[in-house]
């Protein structure tokens, strides 16, 4: 056995390494000379609830430095109070043109933010589409520097990275670890592999065409990961999946260690049902389990030093994709949480394949073959109220 992790640890440190390369090459916050003439741009902002952080992000929207016209609606359950009184106290100043508020139902399928995306579509009024989560802070220039990007025909869809640059508790470092040290370098490591046929979710632009094209976002009401199959969708018509240099923020309220580990396993269930087999070898780049492991087997003074090399090149390789990633990321402080990370992650990892359940948001969802989506308990009727005006009052 002690063959095989020491064959294992290896593997894992070549590919952290091929992750770096693969991270180094690619031109992360690079602006460039933008286009003139820009097109009309809607941004669909699907929302539930109201937090801390909610209003600093949507803001980041409505003040975007962009030569066109921008459109930015918010769409919200008509039950769902808090989001309504808060967005009805950001946009009061606002023209409706401009931004406004779309009131929803929940009963035309199961997926509560893909719901949202059908019933604010048809108020578009730009070609140009924007999904962007509710917990994204995007820089001013977002749009000027990633609207020019789908220029070119054979594009289909713009998405880019995230990084959380701010986690508020000691479980969320976990998942700054992951997104800000891991994910990415992970991603461009696929692409070095194949063309992306997939979209990461937290902005995603393409055009009305493409989303009429596959059939409208109510096509895939019923999956667990829209991202995805979004992106999927369209590579499918043969556009390519196109990542922008530019890099938003994941601005989160503060979440203890439960509401982190809920997170992380919906996401791994969520992959795992995506992409079955990629995701199961996908444990093979965890070097801190498999150093672990290696020393459990085979003790000793050699093993010691090797595993220390391994670790030492992973700390070093997470370290410098985070900063690459977000400078203001706090890394230093607490680099001990990164093979505590992989750790975790390989638990996370085992539950993955031990169940179908995941929580979003405070209800109980099944993932079914190809990651179909179906509500623990049936989700409500139709309830009217949609496409409310902004200037209408949140008690309406």
């Amino acid at each position: 056995m002690s063959l095989l992790f020491i064959i294992l640890t290896s593997l894992s440190v070549a590919l952290v390494c091929w992750q770096w390369a693969c991270g180094l090459r690619f031109p992360l916050h690079r602006r460039s000379r933008t286009r003139r003439n820009p097109a009309g741009v809607t941004v669909l902002k699907p929302l539930k609830g109201w937090d801390g952080e909610t209003r600093e992000c949507l803001e980041s929207w409505l003040v975007q430095d962009y030569s066109a016209p921008v459109q930015i609606l918010v769409g919200v359950d008509a039950d769902d109070i808090a989001a309504r009184e808060g967005i009805h106290s950001l946009l009061k100043d606002v023209p409706e043109d401009r931004a406004r508020l779309v009131l929803c139902h929940r009963g035309i399928g199961p997926h509560p933010k893909v719901a949202k995306l059908v019933q604010m579509l048809p108020q578009a009024a730009h070609s140009i589409i924007v999904v962007s989560d509710a917990d994204i802070w995007a820089p001013r220039d977002f749009l000027d520097q990633t609207t020019p990007l789908l220029d070119a025909a054979v594009v289909g869809l713009v998405n880019c990275f995230y990084c959380m640059p701010k986690p508020a508790t000691l479980a969320m470092h976990w998942v700054s670890i992951s997104i800000n040290a891991d994910f990415w370098t992970q991603v461009l490591q696929s692409n070095s592999i194949h063309p992306q046929d997939f979209a990461l979710g937290a902005v995603m632009m393409t055009r009305k065409r493409e989303i009429d094209e596959i059939g409208g976002f109510g096509s895939y009401i019923n999956y667990l990961a829209d991202d995805y199959q979004l992106g999927h969708r369209i590579a499918g018509l043969g556009r390519r999946i196109q990542l922008s240099p530019l890099v938003v923020e994941c601005r989160s309220s503060p979440m203890g260690w439960r509401d982190v580990w809920s997170h992380q396993l919906r996401q791994a269930r969520t992959i795992r049902a995506c992409h079955p087999v990629l995701y199961f070898f996908s444990i093979t780049n965890n070097v801190t389990l498999w150093c672990a492991l290696w020393l459990m087997t085979a003790p000793g003074i050699l093993a010691s030093i090797s595993v220390g090399v391994a670790q030492l090149v992973r700390m070093a390789t997470a370290l410098h994709n985070e900063y690459r990633l977000c400078p203001a990321s706090p890394s230093l402080r607490h680099v001990w949480m990164i093979p505590i990370k992989d750790l975790l992650q390989a638990a996370v990892w085992a539950c993955a394949f031990m169940g179908n359940k995941v929580r979003w948001r405070g209800e109980l969802f099944r993932i079914r073959a190809g990651g179909r989506l179906e509500p623990s308990n049936p989700y409500p009727s139709k309830q009217p109220g949609v496409g409310t005006r902004i200037g209408e009052p949140p008690s309406a």
